[in-house]
């Protein structure tokens, strides 16, 4: 065990920040002789000198700036336990866990994480990114605090979200750009369409397929686009994800007589709402804000 105590390091970075032992002591409502004595233990214990006077203040030694430097260190991670210590007593969650589906807008995604993070950094976050109905399936077995989908879960309420626009697109020297007209359902049946691959391990669903001759299935949306842009199929993507691609001219809307594009409304869904802890409410909250914030971005353009 130490010999040292917290207290004592908190009364020499007191000293240290005031100049001496008589400022210190006013700031820390404690009396310049229990700080002096504070110190000069610490002093006595680690056998090091950490103070020495200049004129009628004290400075730190070169050792004891090496030792204050990590101690503040010590000082910082014995608050932030206190403060978790503290948000557990009321109730906060140590972790929380989302399944989110692929296309919910990622701009939208990483500015909810990184608000959340700020107001709660000691709560980890499990994120499961999700197609179809693999997200709904780990809110019905109790594994998820909250699912962002756009599938709707039985005996759950959800709340709208956002609405994702898809576009149906292909490499601009895909064969069905090459015909230089307009495109119906037959015209598509003959070529590759890529489609993601449904997450849920008991029920899952071709959702979007043609019944295309030719079908590759992928696990991630964002192989699929990569795909799309060594024009080796066409699909619906979320309009979001390929706007840098779109404006590039990496790949290009296919000119459908109909169904070239669709929009999926995003519901947000609590495990159990009245039961969700100040981590779980708070981002949601930030979910709901992020989706806002971004409304008038170019990313979001057309979405809602």
């Amino acid at each position: 065990m130490s010999r040292v105590t917290l207290a004592q390091w908190q009364m020499l970075a007191a000293v240290v920040e005031h100049g001496g032992f008589s400022r210190a002591a006013e700031a820390v409502h404690k009396s310049p002789s229990t700080l002096n004595h504070a110190v000069h233990k610490l002093e006595e214990q680690l056998g090091v000198a950490v103070l020495e006077p200049v004129g009628r203040q004290v400075r730190l030694t070169e050792a004891g700036e090496l030792l204050l430097r990590r101690a503040r260190q010590l000082l910082e991670n014995a608050d932030a336990l206190e403060d978790v210590a503290s948000r557990l007593a009321e109730g906060l969650e140590a972790e929380i866990v989302l399944a989110i589906d692929q296309i919910f807008p990622p701009d939208a995604l990483a500015r909810s994480l990184d608000a959340f993070s700020e107001a709660f950094p000691h709560v980890r976050v499990q994120l499961h990114e999700t197609v179809l109905h693999g997200g709904v399936e780990m809110l019905e077995d109790g594994q998820v605090d909250l699912l962002v989908s756009g599938l709707s879960a039985r005996g759950f309420l959800g709340e709208p979200l956002v609405t994702v626009r898809f576009i149906a697109v292909a490499h601009p020297e895909h064969a069905l750009h090459r015909l230089d007209r307009e495109l119906d359902l037959r015209d598509l049946e003959q070529h590759r369409q890529l489609v993601v691959r449904d997450s849920a391990q008991r029920q899952s669903l071709d959702s979007g397929w043609l019944k295309a001759e030719q079908r590759w299935t992928v696990s991630h949306l964002d192989t699929s686009i990569g795909m799309l842009e060594r024009n080796l199929g066409f699909a619906w993507v979320p309009e979001t994800r390929i706007r840098p691609a779109l404006e590039a001219g990496r790949l290009k809307p296919l000119p459908l007589t109909a169904g070239g594009v669709r929009e999926i409304p995003l519901q947000i869904i609590h495990r159990d709402q009245d039961r969700a802890g100040p981590a779980t409410r708070a981002m949601a909250e930030q979910l709901r804000t992020s989706v806002a914030a971004c409304a008038g971005t170019r990313n979001f353009e057309n979405i809602e």
